[in-house]
């Protein structure tokens, strides 16, 4: 591996790159094959990647799709310089802040200050450059007086904190994220978008990983899909990510909430927002599995919330995929204008009716999101929460039918 300057033309270029391990059965086989390595083999090849080729220009947001265990942490662990490629060639230009698994880079011992000391000497900012950065790491991090407590006190959204905040405040070329917003509360999530959109928004690169699709097209312009150690798509975001969802399984049952009690609070946590129901009808009829009678039946959807009072009114999203998981139709609140309602204690609701819905046959899922009111923050997300069986009486192929005039 590389870490050398790309030339201006790409921020990260990895071509023909693998990383592989050696698994051995039992400890002594580590010795053997110390010992007697030449003459037998005692450990078995994984390989975690294999032949990845790609090329990332400056200023541009990738996203990071795949199955755990795909290769994607591996991935980004070359591309931090924390492993080495086993084969091929990776040059990686710039200074790179990363946000791995959580507690990478940090010393339980030593205090929230002591390790942003540290970590600032990591990424190669001297004592002086941290002072100065300090009080914005701080106040953005908002952890109190925990900011002198050793970190192994912590608790995981107390790490992730100082970790974003310190990763983003040093100014990377290169900024990696590996799932990690997923165990910070709403508020906090919603800053840290903020800060996300602002480094792209001044030409930073970002590597964003996440199981989050909405999350993945509204950030990235590109994503790259890694599938069992390999490169299976690059390109528009658009288009990975759908083949990725394409590729699992279908055929999950339909997904339940859980609803909250009418006069019951929220989790005792700032910033919490969720999904607390979801109905569907159509021609009368109610229920998660609803028949539909292509460009005649209505489908009605409601969809209830409850959100922290001290948070903006945020927006709900609907997303119609059919059976490959490729999205046919959406619909958002915010792009439509609509500014959600909610009563003092945060609860709220929002209905939305699809008149004459023109799908034609075959099985369709709904996933409803609640989301900032930017749109861009995922409180919640609800997959395949209702399924349509749709059936038509002519002959019309694709998966919509358009309204047309013909003219002879």
């Amino acid at each position: 591996m590389s870490s050398e300057a790309t030339g201006g033309e790409f921020a990260i270029r990895a071509s023909a790159i693998g990383k592989c391990y050696q698994l051995y059965d039992r400890p002594t086989d580590r010795l053997k094959q110390l010992l007697w390595g030449g003459r037998r083999r005692y450990a078995r090849e994984f390989w975690a990647l294999r032949d990845v080729e790609f090329a990332i220009r400056p200023g541009e947001v990738i996203g990071v799709v795949g199955r755990n265990g795909a290769g994607k942490s591996t991935l980004l662990q070359l591309v931090c310089g924390t492993l080495e490629p086993t084969v091929g060639d990776l040059h990686v230009g710039g200074r790179v802040a990363a946000l791995l698994e959580l507690g990478a880079g940090f010393s339980p011992d030593f205090t929230g200050l002591e390790n942003i000391y540290m970590n600032g000497a990591i990424l190669g900012l001297s004592p002086a450059e941290v002072d100065a950065r300090l009080d914005e790491i701080v106040a953005f991090a908002d952890i109190g007086e925990f900011i002198r407590q050793p970190v192994k006190t912590y608790s995981s959204g107390m790490f992730m904190r100082l970790a974003f905040a310190v990763a983003t405040a040093v100014e990377p070329d290169i900024l990696v994220i590996d799932e990690a917003l997923s165990v910070g509360d709403g508020a906090f999530a919603r800053k840290s978008f903020d800060r996300i959109m602002r480094l792209k928004d001044a030409g930073k690169t970002i590597l964003f990983c996440s199981h989050s699709m909405y999350q993945v097209e509204a950030l990235c312009s590109k994503a790259m899909w890694i599938d069992a150690g390999r490169l299976r798509e690059f390109g528009p975001a658009a288009n990975v990510t759908s083949a990725y969802q394409a590729s699992l399984n279908a055929a999950m049952a339909p997904a339940s909430v859980t609803p909250l009690a009418p006069g019951a609070a929220l989790p005792a946590s700032s910033g919490t927002a969720r999904i607390t129901k979801v109905t569907a009808s159509a021609d009368g009829v109610e229920g998660q599995e609803l028949a539909i009678r292509s460009a005649r039946s209505d489908l009605a959807l409601t969809v209830e919330f409850a959100i922290d009072p001290s948070l903006p009114a945020p927006a709900v999203a609907l997303g119609i995929n059919d059976a490959n998981s490729l999205t046919v139709a959406s619909a958002t609140t915010q792009n439509d204008g609509v500014t959600l309602h909610r009563d003092a204690s945060g609860r709220g609701r929002v209905g939305v009716v699809f008149p004459r819905l023109p799908l034609l046959k075959g099985q369709y899922s709904v996933t409803v999101f609640l989301i900032s009111e930017d749109g861009v923050h995922v409180y919640e997300q609800v997959e395949r929460c209702l399924l349509l069986n749709v059936t038509q009486t002519g002959l019309e192929q694709g998966l919509v039918a358009l309204e047309h005039e013909w003219q002879a």
